[in-house]
């Protein structure tokens, strides 16, 4: 079997689990369901942008989330209508507030310009390693949230952008996750990938083997941080409003924690986190309502859901560092099972 042809069909085993799951919540799920499902499927694609990166280079990054709020802000000025703009952001620079862009053309602009400034700011990360890598794309995060919150006329502040036309839904949502699951799959396996990932390994080693290091570092920053702006669109398109806490920590340790818990090193392990921890947080956020279980009411147990994201970390540090799905993919690790004596 060709290396193309075994990664079509493991991207297509990886992206059943997700198809499986929308096509059940969708025929017997409500309202509330499907709005989770949606979330679920927006988390997937930010997670598997972030392995892009992460998994294949072997380097921390805190900043994904960064690219999400440029495009989702992007997205969101571009396609309010101009009545609305006129009243929140009415001094917005460029223009921006006499025109309004279609959803499909603004969520291009939108993923162009987070991935232009994915490659300017790319040129410095990629050079370093280890430590100083993370904490440049951490430093990364704190500035562009930093220039959200007091851009006023730009972005309103801390105060949210309303208007904008919800165009996303579940259908576009899962499409969009099953070719960001496919793409993620190809990039791993693909030449940049499989040399980016020595390079993980042993850098000094990739090197002397005559590997671009640098250059396949960002172009997998670029790529991977067009998959998570293409996820800020979504989530903008869906819920209709932005504001800079959704582009923040909480977002950042979110996604990091699922990516971590599945297995930073596969696009099986991203999505396996995700669904992982997907369900663990509906199950601590029930428990944290007071319910009632067997004619017993619980007590409340307020800020469960982040005692629980905090647990998943360093028990999958301590005892599973390389993730529920380890190192390989989940077709990879069946064929090697398979062909043991």
């Amino acid at each position: 079997m060709t290396g193309s042809l075994r990664s079509l069909k493991g991207a297509a085993l990886t992206a059943m689990l997700p198809v499986a799951i929308a096509l059940v919540v969708i025929a017997l799920g409500d309202g509330a369901q499907v709005r989770i499902l949606s979330i679920f499927l927006i988390n997937l694609i930010i997670v598997v942008g972030l392995q892009m990166f992460m998994g294949n280079s072997n380097i921390v990054n805190l900043g994904h989330v960064t690219f999400m709020g440029i495009a989702g802000y992007a997205a969101a000025i571009l396609t309010i209508p101009t009545t609305i703009k006129q009243t929140i952001i009415p001094n917005a620079p460029f223009a921006l507030a006499t025109f309004q862009l279609g959803p499909i053309e603004a969520g291009l602009v939108a993923i162009a310009v987070a991935m232009a400034i994915a490659l300017v700011v790319g040129v410095v990360i990629t050079r370093e390693s280890g430590i100083s890598a993370t904490i440049l794309t951490l430093a990364l995060l704190v500035i562009t949230h930093t220039v959200l919150a007091n851009w006023v006329d730009l972005t309103r502040g801390m105060r949210a952008l309303y208007g904008v036309p919800m165009t996303a839904n579940v259908w576009s949502l899962l499409a969009a996750a099953v070719v960001t699951i496919f793409f993620g799959r190809w990039f791993r396996d693909s030449p940049f990938g499989v040399q980016l990932r020595a390079s993980g390994e042993s850098r000094v080693a990739a090197e002397s083997a005559g590997v671009n290091v640098r250059l396949l570092r960002l172009v997998a920053w670029v790529l991977g941080s067009g998959i998570v702006a293409l996820g800020g669109v979504l989530y903008v398109y869906l819920i209709g409003s932005v504001s800079p806490k959704s582009f923040y920590f909480d977002t950042t340790l979110l996604t990091l924690a699922m990516l971590i818990l599945g297995g930073m090193h596969s696009v099986s392990g991203a999505v396996i986190g995700v669904v992982v921890v997907t369900a663990g947080f509906e199950i601590m956020r029930f428990f944290e309502t007071s319910p009632v279980i067997l004619g017993v009411q619980l007590p409340e147990f307020l800020g469960l859901t982040g005692f629980f994201l905090g647990l998943i970390i360093v028990l999958s540090m301590a005892l599973r560092p390389k993730g529920l799905a380890g190192t390989d993919e989940v077709d990879e690790s069946w064929e090697r099972r398979r062909k043991k004596p």
